[in-house]
């Protein structure tokens, strides 16, 4: 009752946080910048989020600003979990006796280490119980599709680090591919292109700003300029440029043919009664890729299936988490594995025991509790040290 249900997607490039009953309360970059210190062992936070993402590339020597994850995977396991912790005390406060309920969102080609990570890292930020749900059947949930009807239903996801590309029936993933091509490589892409073709350097942020103001996933009738500034590799001195749409359109096009073959890879594998559902239906694109210009006209002409850009693309897999974890009965069995419970043998919630104590620990004190004879110095199960 007094437990907030939270839906997280844990994003390459953003956080997003879904609150049971408010909506979506939070979007903030996946970055954290560190000060490394002299004399200290372990590097300072120094900033997270927005904050953080402002120091890119600007920052003195002794400060990093760097992404925890990468690929739609942790990179970084400690700095994710303070990453998540500063974001559930950003929405829940400080102070809070009632640790919330987190369903967390992953990409559906991950393994099992990667998925443990990502449990483990919320149940040490401070969540109570902890659920995966995979990133495509969280992005459908969010775009209001029916999934749960024996009808077909395909869903393109592309966000920072991955594009997941599935067809869902009956609640559940039936054909999925998840390719490591998105935004972010798209900010690679850019960024080589503009080094190899003007002798330019530019930065991630820079490339991101090329990308969002004048990219577009085909040529244009009428072209887009923006001036660029950055690096002259030659001189050595800073040199502005003018580019146009159609050369940023160049340099993302072997990026986007890769996400087009997995979606061609998808539509192959999916069974004929299914791809006559996707024929009527059209595909649904969401993710912050599908704000790209042109993108949903280009897997139209490229597959010959209708392409279709859902409601708030980008809030699409935080909303779907959120809503999954309200409806948790009916989805669990499209779960990615059991959840953790954060609980004590003590009657508390204690933070070592969840973190430590794994089930065989459990059992082994409780066999060595039940070894013990009646008349010991205690006749309770003994219990890890917090």
């Amino acid at each position: 009752m007094f437990t907030k249900q939270i839906g997280i997607d844990l994003g390459t490039a953003n956080v997003i946080v879904y609150v049971r009953g408010k909506g979506i309360v939070l979007t903030e970059p996946s970055v954290v910048a560190l000060a490394h210190d002299d004399g200290s062992p372990r590097p300072r936070i120094v900033a997270v989020g927005e904050e953080a993402r402002l120091m890119l590339g600007r920052t003195p020597g002794n400060i990093t600003a760097q992404k925890p994850m990468r690929d739609g995977v942790i990179a970084d396991y400690v700095i994710t979990e303070y990453m998540l912790k500063y974001f559930i005390q950003k929405v829940c406060g400080r102070v809070n006796f009632f640790h919330p309920e987190l369903m967390i969102c992953v990409p559906s080609g991950v393994t099992s280490v990667e998925r443990r990570a990502v449990k483990d890292a919320a149940i040490r930020a401070g969540a109570r119980t902890a659920h995966l749900i995979e990133e495509p059947l969280a992005a459908a949930i969010g775009a209001n599709i029916p999934i749960s009807g024996p009808s077909g239903n395909l869903i393109i996801d592309i966000g920072g680090g991955t594009a997941e590309i599935a067809v869902i029936s009956l609640g559940g993933i039936v054909v999925s591919r998840s390719v490591r091509a998105a935004g972010n490589r798209l900010d690679e892409a850019i960024a080589n292109f503009v080094r190899k073709r003007y002798n330019l350097m530019i930065g991630e942020r820079t490339a991101e700003d090329v990308k969002i103001q004048i990219g577009s996933a085909m040529p244009m009738d009428q072209e887009l300029t923006m001036e660029v500034r950055g690096r002259d590799l030659i001189a050595g001195l800073p040199r502005t440029i003018t580019i146009g749409s159609n050369e940023i359109t160049e340099a993302m096009d072997p990026v986007l043919q890769q996400i087009i073959t997995s979606v061609k890879a998808v539509l192959e594998e999916t069974p004929p009664e299914l791809a006559s559902d996707v024929i009527d239906k059209g595909m649904v694109l969401s993710g912050g890729g599908a704000l790209l210009r042109n993108m949903d006209k280009l897997l139209t002409q490229v597959t010959g299936v209708a392409c279709y850009v859902a409601e708030n693309p980008l809030y699409c897999v935080a909303k779907g988490t959120g809503l999954a974890l309200e409806h948790i009965d009916f989805f669990r069995r499209s779960l990615v594995a059991v959840h953790y419970v954060r609980s004590c043998p003590r009657g508390s919630t204690c933070s070592a025991w969840a973190s430590t104590a794994s089930t065989s620990a459990r059992r082994r004190s409780a066999s060595w509790a039940a070894s013990m004879p009646a008349s010991g110095p205690s006749s309770s199960p003994r219990t890890p040290s917090s």
